[in-house]
């Protein structure tokens, strides 16, 4: 178990903790939530130990071992990948040093002789015997095979050191494990073996994501910040986020009978419960659900951006045709003779590892980037808005504030209409006439969102929209395009998202495409498309 009582912090003037009291206990998995800039990753810090609150203290159970998923990509670069991950053991890799240092001894003594003695037990006890054995499937699950293992960690890239560190954070069955973003990085596969890894784990979890398929799957609560505070719920990110629109709507509806109020719960309640597995997490997950009270579910403060894409006319049923476009860029060929027709209605997700074909696609249908050989036809009914996954140029050096950023795209030119727009992405006030030079990541995302929603465009093309996005945002734009009544082309690592939106999936291979009129999970699940995409690889 893990507490806090009375933690406060403050950076200058501004409380970022105030007073937080929170326990958190084994076989449950807590996902920490919270607006951009709301002390998430902080927080997590504070239960480490590597920054220290103001005021308050962290409690833990006597005897239990933290574990803590590193940032430091570096730290451990003169060490083999298996022993960085045993490593993660602190007092086990302590005792395998003291046990080398004195098995090289050439005066062995007798007291070297009981020392190897003690440490040999404590050894066993702390199944020092199966932690290479234990410290290999970890790294193997994550995608990191044997021919890597004992390698020097500065002879991996970034994406390999991360999966190492998380092994690391893994290994030993902690008693506390504490996770800042931890699919980051991760492909498709590495992130389903990490979901089945933790949805098992029965000790503490505490994971900073923003993943709500990962949230949806291993979380048994979520603890929200808001305000300074830190307040728990049960279930997952959908429960949190379904149950807090429905205590915000029913708070608005003051006349409805609290009996009403009460069934409406119940059928919600009942509806979640009914989706748990059998496993012995979602069983304990199910129990706490049916024995929430209306009291228990409160409105959220938080704020979500209005998305919504409304095409300005209806497109024609000639979409798009693609004809065998190859691209070779720096002497590898990207796209090779990629042909395919998109249909009136189609919501195609794009995958597949090889993030530039897919950029390079989406660039060529917007003629920002010369094909080598084939063609396309866009309908002469068709209007295209792209969201770019470097929107750089709209921004860098540009000396505007958001009304006439917003203004270059607009026919409207007034003020008034200007500001509608910009507060439906959470632009009101002042915040509207800032720089947009000086706008964060998520902030040029939702501006990006604003200009596209002006152009009433039938179509539109997306390229890694959730990137630099919050919680709030994401699931905003996400039901947004789930209402859109044009067609969509987009790629996304976001598997909710991808999974919600997309009725058909393409995914682009050295050998060509894979195409298929189908959800995300179905093609996930398919035997015969997986053995489609080996022999594509190949």
């Amino acid at each position: 178990m893990i507490s806090t009582n009375g933690i406060s912090l403050r950076y200058g003037g501004r409380a970022l903790f105030e007073n937080v009291n929170i326990k958190f206990t084994p076989g449950n998995c807590y996902g920490l939530i919270g607006a951009n800039g709301s002390g998430k990753s902080t927080f997590l810090k504070i239960l480490s130990g590597e920054i220290e609150a103001n005021k308050g203290e962290v409690y833990f159970e006597p005897g239990k071992r933290l574990a803590v998923l590193k940032q430091n990509h570096f730290e451990h670069d003169e060490f083999e990948v298996l022993k960085t991950v045993i490593m993660g053991h602190k007092r086990l890799c302590d005792i395998m040093d003291q046990k080398e240092e004195l098995y090289a001894k050439a005066d062995f003594s007798e007291a070297d002789g009981i020392k190897i003695s003690e440490l040999e037990a404590e050894f066993a006890e702390l199944n020092g015997w199966e932690a290479e054995s234990e410290a290999a499937t970890l790294l193997n699950g994550l995608g990191i095979g044997e021919e890597f293992h004992y390698k020097k960690m500065k002879e991996l890239d970034g994406n390999e050191k991360v999966r190492v560190l998380l092994a690391q954070a893994l290994f030993g069955n902690p008693d506390i494990l504490l996770m800042d973003e931890p699919t980051n990085h991760l492909d498709i596969q590495s992130i389903s073996w990490l979901e089945n890894f933790l949805y098992n784990f029965e000790n503490t979890v505490i994971v900073v994501s923003h993943d709500r398929h990962f949230l949806n799957k291993v979380c048994t609560h979520i603890a929200d910040i808001d305000f300074g505070k830190i307040q728990l719920y049960v279930g997952n990110y959908d429960f949190w986020y379904e149950s807090s629109q429905l205590a915000l709507q029913q708070a608005k509806d003051l006349n409805k009978k609290t009996e009403s109020k009460i069934k409406e719960l119940q059928e919600f309640i009942q509806r979640f419960s009914a989706n748990a597995s059998k496993s012995k997490q979602a069983t304990s997950r199910k129990k706490l659900l049916e024995k929430l009270t209306l009291e228990d579910i409160k409105p959220s403060s938080r704020k979500y951006p209005y998305v919504d894409f409304k095409p300005d006319r209806e497109a024609g049923n000639d979409l798009l045709m693609i004809n065998e476009i190859s691209k070779e860029i720096e002497g590898e060929k990207v796209l090779n003779t990629i042909s395919f027709i998109v249909n009136k209605g189609d919501k195609i997700a794009f995958v597949g590892p090889n993030g530039l074909a897919k950029t390079t696609l989406f660039k060529i249908l917007m003629q920002e980037l010369p094909q080598d050989s084939g063609d396309f036809k866009w309908g002469v009914t068709t209007s295209q808005s792209y969201f770019p996954k470097d929107n750089s140029s709209y921004f860098d050096g540009v000396d505007l504030n958001l009304v006439d950023w917003l203004r270059q795209f607009s026919k409207d030119q007034t003020e008034t209409f200007l500001r509608g727009w910009l507060g439906r992405m959470l632009f009101s006030g002042e915040e509207a006439l800032k720089k947009a030079s000086v706008l964060s990541g998520g902030e040029k995302v939702r501006c990006m969102l604003s200009k596209m929603m002006l152009t009433g465009a039938n179509v539109l093309l997306l390229d890694e929209p959730t990137n630099h996005l919050d919680l709030e945002s994401i699931t905003a734009l996400n039901n947004g395009l789930i209402n859109y009544k044009g067609t969509i082309l987009f790629v996304s690592h976001d598997h909710q998202f991808v999974q919600t939106v997309a009725n058909r999936i393409i995914e682009i291979t050295p050998k060509g495409i894979i195409d298929r009129q189908m959800t995300y999970d179905e093609y996930l699940e398919s035997d015969d498309i997986a053995a489609l995409r080996k022999e594509m690889y190949s």
